[in-house]
């Protein structure tokens, strides 16, 4: 019976507002990340030979990546501190303005190094708004959940791909409807600029959604210390496994859905192919990571995420030769095995794992701060790929490293105790990865 605090009408927004907000952000976030690896290089950077504008235009997307822990410190305190729901309000507007600041900025030929700078800015004001959206986006499905948590909370990470699909189909017809030359002009822009029909739309959904019931019931009783401190302090080995179990996702994640676009071009497929196979993978990483989520309610959360590691890790060899076929078919099966099969396992019950870690009122600044610390991967792998390529390294040492990523998330998920039985409302309680390992169940 569920709890009278909880409401199963709330439940369904929460989710239902996780997942659409989610997707709003990671519109915004993805689409960046397309736009650096097809569009940037030749807008923003257009005073440098194309290999040294693709790591420069890279090296924007990595600042983002890298201000998200930051974020996660910032909205994770006050989301532990004054409720999850008011900081969500924040970051997605935060996201929104952003997105459309960056489809007005001028470009290098109109005002010179202005231009990349600014791009910069509004990259790290995306990084510090996504920081937040997440702990907070996952914790409102989580916490108003009784049961089948890693099916619920697995909303808000299956909100990210499908992001990547609207991303994606928005930068292929503005790219269609414009053509190649007029699309590096003004095309791009309009997807950008998109975000604010999505931000109003956003906004007023996640409005109808209440606190949720556990924090309120956390939130009678005055913190002893800064959520920060008490995540270093209490969970500070659940802190260090989730990053590293997140890591190796984020490494995998990142070479699946922006590494890949440039890297198929040169070998010489059309950016509209490659678009095409992202968005294909992409939707149905959105159902495998719903579905892998929900069976982790049943087996576990270790079984599928060492699973999805070991494959991924694996797959990392096979993705550039088959890519490197020539093959427009190979082509669609590298990148749709690799995101929405094998990645969907690592990656889809993350969300519940890592709400399951730290306790209530640290639990929006310990699971933000881990999986943001994670995310730094996705951001500086393809610029390290970038720069290995045009260093003359072959993708021989680009698989190796992946691997090594998927290792460290294979070695850490061993490590973690299950957590898919932990009780949320144990405010204050030592978690699974923090106890003795005579507490895994998994």
């Amino acid at each position: 019976m569920a709890h009278p605090a909880h409401s199963p009408v709330q439940l369904r927004r929460a989710v239902a507002s996780s997942f659409i907000g989610t997707v709003i952000e990671y519109y915004d976030f993805l689409l960046y990340a397309t736009a650096s690896a097809v569009v940037f290089n030749r807008v923003f950077f257009s005073d440098l030979d194309p290999i040294t504008g693709t790591v420069a235009s890279f090296g924007t997307l990595a600042t983002g990546y890298l201000a998200r822990p930051l974020g996660g410190i910032i909205f994770g305190h006050f989301g532990d501190r004054i409720g999850r729901k008011r900081m969500l309000m924040v970051t997605m507007s935060m996201m929104g303005v952003a997105s459309v600041l960056i489809g007005l900025l001028p470009t290098y030929a109109q005002i010179g190094a202005l231009a990349p700078i600014l791009l910069v800015l509004l990259r790290i004001v995306q990084g510090l708004a996504v920081g937040g959206e997440w702990g907070g986006a996952v914790l409102m499905s989580a916490e108003h959940a009784t049961s089948r948590r890693g099916l619920w909370a697995s909303f808000t990470n299956a909100g990210g791909p499908a992001g990547m699909v609207v991303s994606t189909l928005v930068l292929a017809v503005a790219a269609a409807a414009s053509g190649e030359e007029q699309f590096l002009v003004w095309g791009w822009r309009i997807p950008f600029l998109l975000s604010a029909v999505l931000l109003a739309v956003g906004l007023f959904i996640r409005a109808r959604v209440d606190e949720t019931p556990i924090f309120r019931e956390a939130a009678t009783t005055a913190p002893s210390r800064p959520p920060l401190v008490e995540v270093l302090r209490n969970h500070p080995r659940s802190l260090a496994l989730s990053i590293g179990v997140g890591f190796g996702s984020f490494v995998a994640q990142a070479t699946l859905t922006t590494f890949v676009i440039s890297y198929a071009v040169e070998a010489g497929f059309t950016r509209q192919a490659v678009l095409n196979a992202l968005t294909v993978s992409s939707v149905v990483a959105v159902i495998g990571v719903i579905g892998y989520s929900a069976l982790s309610d049943r087996v576990g959360r270790k079984p599928v995420v060492l699973a999805g590691a070991i494959g991924s890790g694996v797959w990392s060899f096979l993705l550039f030769p088959m890519i490197d076929s020539g093959s427009t078919l190979l082509l669609w099966l590298a990148v749709v095995i690799g995101q929405g099969v094998l990645h969907a396992a690592l990656h889809g019950p993350l969300a519940a794992l890592y709400s399951e870690l730290f306790a209530t009122r640290a639990r929006y600044t310990g699971a933000s701060l881990g999986y943001q610390i994670a995310g730094t991967g996705a951001g500086l792998a393809p610029l390290v790929f970038a720069a290995a390529l045009s260093a003359g390294a072959g993708t021989i040492l680009v698989s190796l490293i992946i691997a090594a990523c998927c290792l460290l998330s294979v070695i850490c998920i061993l490590a973690l105790g299950e957590t898919s039985h932990a009780d949320l409302r144990s405010a204050g309680e030592t978690p699974p990865a923090d106890r003795a390992p005579a507490s895994d169940r998994g």
